[in-house]
């Protein structure tokens, strides 16, 4: 299996989808009562975060790189 870089915006995006997908889940499945208002935070905001993210490590990365000389 080959290896890949880290990419941790990807896993906040992963993970407030899931977090979506288990509120939603959970109101189809009666455990609980979620208005539908709720899910365009939840979504939006994780997005927002991950694009922060995945930026910051881009920043992080470059300055990295150029510290140690390799272009």
């Amino acid at each position: 299996m080959l290896r890949h870089e880290f990419q941790p915006g990807r896993l906040v995006a992963g993970s407030a989808l899931t977090v979506a997908a288990v509120i939603y889940a959970g109101d189809a499945g009666g455990a609980w009562d979620t208005p539908w208002f709720v899910m365009i935070p939840v979504v939006v905001g994780g997005l927002c975060l991950a694009g922060a993210v995945g930026s910051l490590t881009g920043l992080v990365r470059r300055r990295r790189r150029r510290a140690d000389g390799t272009a």
